[in-house]
């Protein structure tokens, strides 16, 4: 594998810190997307004591060449105490804001979409001030799946553009671009309140024009905030690096999409798209929604 250049170091975690939150998630069962997925902030994240949960898996429907979690056919069925385990762990933790996930689970008429609604419901009982973000799959345009997971009312959607559309063939073969663009104009239609959200990767070979072509649809179908952060191969059998972004150039996308309108734009070597979540709070008291309940 290619050397990393000195801005994708990441300090050594404070180990007894991070194993006080895998106690948690093993007791109660739980996956994230930190671990499964490889994600080089685990230690931070896990010091801080926050979590992505990872719910429907560990293994996916899709098996996209840049994704270190594990592919599968037929995963197993859904596990009906998931969504109460899932809401303990984040009292435990005593999270103020969580990002839910999950693995693409084309093999479920839903999408699965009835599971991240049965997540936000237990959270709201056991920790009704803690606010919720949901990282979602495509649905396969069942818009109507959609449509379910927003009336539990997250207050955050998030869903991934991954990459640029020349490139998509080649890094997300079952995705289609225009698919998720439209899944986020149709939120801001159903869900006016809700802040929508999003994120790419960059170093597989993708130009500035791209980048920034990909940053104005995103603003053209209303989208609230964008992370943008450095692709990173999971192993030799995954995608290569093409480019080492610098540091001079994600703050140039930064600075390009606060200008066309983003509320926010979190753009690093190190970003991932639920990195640092729990600062959309302020966000929210900065630019602050109606919720129709």
């Amino acid at each position: 594998m290619t050397v990393k250049p000195s801005w994708l170091r990441v300090k050594a975690p404070q180990w007894e810190r991070v194993g006080s939150v895998k106690e948690i998630l093993r007791d109660l069962g739980l996956n994230t997307v930190c671990e499964e997925a490889s994600c080089p902030n685990i230690g931070e994240c896990f010091s801080a004591l926050t979590a992505t949960f990872l719910i429907m898996g560990p293994a996916c429907t899709r098996a996209c060449p840049y994704c270190d979690i594990d592919f599968e056919k037929k995963p197993k069925a859904l596990d009906p105490t998931e969504p109460l385990r899932l809401a303990e762990a984040v009292k435990r933790l005593n999270l103020n804001h969580v990002v839910i996930t999950s693995v693409n689970r084309d093999d479920l008429p839903d999408g699965g979409a009835n599971q991240f609604v049965q997540c936000i419901t237990e959270v709201r009982q056991i920790s009704p001030k803690t606010t919720i973000e949901v990282l979602i799959p495509d649905l396969e345009s069942n818009w109507d799946a959609l449509a379910i997971i927003l009336e539990a009312k997250p207050e955050v959607l998030n869903h991934n553009t991954e990459t640029i559309p020349r490139l998509y063939r080649r890094v997300r073969p079952q995705g289609d671009y225009q698919r998720s663009l439209e899944l986020l104009h149709r939120t801001r239609t159903i869900a006016p309140w809700v802040y929508t959200k999003s994120g790419i990767m960059v170093g597989l070979g993708e130009t500035d024009e791209e980048v920034r072509q990909v940053m104005d649809d995103l603003r053209a179908v209303d989208c609230d905030i964008l992370t943008i952060g450095q692709y990173l191969q999971p192993s030799q059998k995954h995608l290569g690096v093409q480019d080492f972004i610098t540091p001079e150039q994600f703050a140039s996308w930064q600075a390009y999409g606060e200008e066309i309108g983003f509320l926010q734009v979190v753009s690093s070597p190190l970003t991932r798209s639920s990195y640092h979540a729990e600062q959309v709070q302020e966000l929210m008291k900065r630019y602050p929604r109606l919720r129709v309940d």
